[in-house]
Formats: structure tokens, C-alpha cells, sequence
């Protein structure tokens, strides 16, 4: 592909779209050229703050926009497949926020049409980006760490409920709760660290103690008092890898957990040496002559992540290359929210067969 601008479109003028306007204004080689919104003052709104020249009256309409090269899916997880799916057949290359689909079975069927497309699909991962999550990576990568046999990840929210009521939590919109809104971030970017081995089984359990009484409400979406909450807001789970280690995982939008930082945390534990991420620090530790030794891991330098995260989606687009969050990526991690809930509703362990 030449290089001349990738003009983008944005479906979905919610918090998340605005992010992604402001973002992909300072990434090279992208122009935000067109938005849209099932809301239509909320496109127009975006669009005359981010200076976006097109707002297109649905979604359909900007896909069969003939100038536009590539879509970013910022809506309910519900919708993401059927945009996604369209999106390829108008030859559009696509940024997806998480989680991919409402399930695995949905999410493989955005693969495929990726695939079929030679388009580009790229999973709105940008934890990845991050300077810290960069700095361990290397550390990684240089043999510090050895082989990891060991991790453990969360996210503990105390209070955070997002739009009660809304869509993020009624379960045929969302997909489920904090396991799938945030536990998907953690879930990838541990697997990423760990050097991408797939999961051969899950044992999990969800819980529903705050929503239901509508306790635990956070500051993120709008309530809907009128509306409902069936979704989970605390998950635990035990994940086994194909390598042999393992990854265990306990996230909350609410609970009770006196003690335990609320920052997203990621310890792993190696045969050389083990990181912790807690927030924005991280730590390495090893021994040393008997000794335990730790040291500070500095983040490395650069752009904000979602900038490098966008800059990537253009090179793909350009160089037609697989981004390093991929469909697969997505679609992984899926089966594994899929695991997780089966294994709390039956309350037995869930393993996955990748033939």
C-alpha cells in the first residue's frame, strides 16, 4: 500500500470513541475522517470537537463510505460482531475493542471473516503499550526472567459498577461483568508476557453480591434505574497453560477486599527471576548468592500507548502484517471467559480442545 493518509472511521461516539478521536489526531499517517452514533448529536458533538469533517447518519452508511479505509468498533459488546463482520465486507480494515464478542463461538466468526478478507484486524488492547508493560517485556525477552511457570493477575475494584442498569451490565448486551470488561485485559496482557502459550483448561467461579442491591456504583457510564443487573461482580479463576504454568486471575467491579490495592496488578514468577506489575510500578526480583534482590523496572520512553497502539494499526494496514494483538488474540481469550462462566455454572473444571 502507498503512503498516503488512512482515513478512519469511528462507530460508536460514546467515552471510548472520544478516546479514540483524540488519540488517532496525533497518530501519524491516520486522519479521523468520518463518525457516526446510534445517537446522532452525540456524532455531531465528537465531530466538532475532534474536527472530524463526515458524520454519517448509521453505521451502514459509513461502512459503504468508499473513502474510508479502516473502522474503530467502540460500541456494546453485543453489536461488535455484526459490525465487524460488515465492516470486512466492505473491505475495511478494523481496530475492535474488547472484548471481541458477547462469546467464543460469536468471536470465531469475526476471525473468519477477517480472514476471508485479508484485511486487517487488530484488537484494542492498549496495555500492551504501555511503558512499564514494554520495560517488562524486555526484561523478559533478554532471558531475566527465564521460563514462566507461575502468574497471577487482578483487578480489584472496591466500588466501581459501571452504568447500572446500562448495557455493561445486562448480560445479552455485555457478555457478563468485570471478568469480561476488565479481566480481559489482564487475561491478555499475561498471556502476551508469558510468551502467548494456549489455555488447555479453566476452573472459575463468579459471584454477584453488590449489583443486585445496587451497592458498589462507580463514576464510569450512565445509570439506567429503569433497567437491570444479571451479571457478575467479582470473578475468580485457575487457568492451565499447554506449557505447563499456570495463571490465576481474580477481578471485581465491587467487594469488600480490605487490604489489596485497587491498581491492575500482574506478578509472574520465573525460574531466573520474577516481575511484578502493580499499577504503574514494576519490580524484578531474584536471588543472588542466597539473597532475595529486587530492583526497580523503569518504563521505557516514548509515545502514550494508545499512540503507539494506533501507530501499529496503520503499519499493519500499510505493510499488511498480523498485529501483535490479533484476532486470535481475541478470540483466545474469549474461550477463556466462555470457561470461566461454564466452569462457575456447572462448578467443574472446563477444558479446551483446540483441534
Amino acid at each position: 500500500m502507498s503512503q498516503s493518509v488512512i482515513r478512519i472511521g469511528i462507530i460508536g461516539a460514546g467515552a471510548i470513541g472520544a478516546v479514540h478521536a483524540q488519540t488517532f489526531a496525533k497518530v501519524e499517517g491516520a486522519e479521523v475522517a468520518a463518525i457516526t452514533d446510534v445517537y446522532l448529536p452525540l456524532a455531531e458533538q465528537r465531530a466538532q470537537e475532534h474536527n472530524i469533517t463526515t458524520v454519517h447518519e448509521s453505521p451502514q452508511s459509513l461502512l459503504e463510505d468508499s473513502s474510508i479505509d479502516a473502522v474503530i468498533i467502540g460500541v456494546p459488546n453485543k453489536f461488535h460482531a455484526d459490525l465487524a463482520i460488515e465492516a470486512f465486507k466492505q473491505g475495511k480494515h478494523v481496530l475492535l475493542e474488547k472484548p471481541m464478542a458477547i462469546n467464543s463461538e460469536i468471536a470465531r466468526t469475526i476471525v473468519e471473516a477477517a480472514e476471508q478478507s485479508g484485511k486487517v484486524l487488530m484488537m484494542s488492547h492498549q496495555m500492551r503499550w504501555t511503558g512499564l508493560s514494554r520495560a517488562v517485556k524486555a526484561r523478559i525477552d533478554s532471558g531475566d526472567v527465564g521460563r514462566i511457570y507461575n502468574a497471577k493477575t487482578g483487578w480489584l475494584r472496591k466500588k466501581g459498577i459501571p452504568g447500572w442498569g446500562s448495557w455493561f451490565t445486562r448480560k445479552d448486551q455485555s457478555g457478563g461483568g468485570p471478568l469480561i470488561d476488565i479481566g480481559v485485559h489482564m487475561i491478555d496482557l499475561s498471556l502476551y508476557l508469558m510468551g502467548n502459550p494456549k489455555p488447555v483448561s479453566v476452573f472459575g467461579t463468579t459471584y454477584s453480591e453488590f449489583g443486585p442491591k445496587r451497592e458498589g456504583i462507580g463514576n464510569w457510564g450512565t445509570p439506567n434505574w429503569e433497567g437491570y443487573y444479571d451479571v457478575e461482580d467479582l470473578a475468580s479463576a485457575l487457568i492451565k497453560l499447554d506449557n505447563g504454568a499456570t495463571l490465576s486471575l481474580d477481578v471485581s467491579w465491587a467487594a469488600h477486599a480490605a487490604g489489596l490495592s485497587e491498581d491492575p496488578f500482574i506478578h509472574l514468577m520465573g525460574t531466573e527471576g520474577g516481575v511484578s506489575v502493580v499499577g504503574n510500578s514494576g519490580t524484578y526480583v531474584t536471588h543472588k548468592e542466597g539473597e532475595v534482590v529486587l530492583s526497580d523496572i523503569a518504563p521505557l520512553e516514548g509515545e502514550e500507548d494508545r499512540i503507539l497502539m494506533g501507530g501499529h494499526f496503520v503499519s499493519c494496514i500499510r505493510e499488511g502484517k498480523q498485529p501483535i494483538t490479533s484476532g486470535l488474540s481475541g478470540y483466545t481469550t474469549n474461550r477463556i471467559l466462555d470457561a470461566i462462566y461454564e466452569s462457575s455454572r456447572t462448578g467443574n473444571e472446563v477444558k479446551l480442545n483446540w483441534d
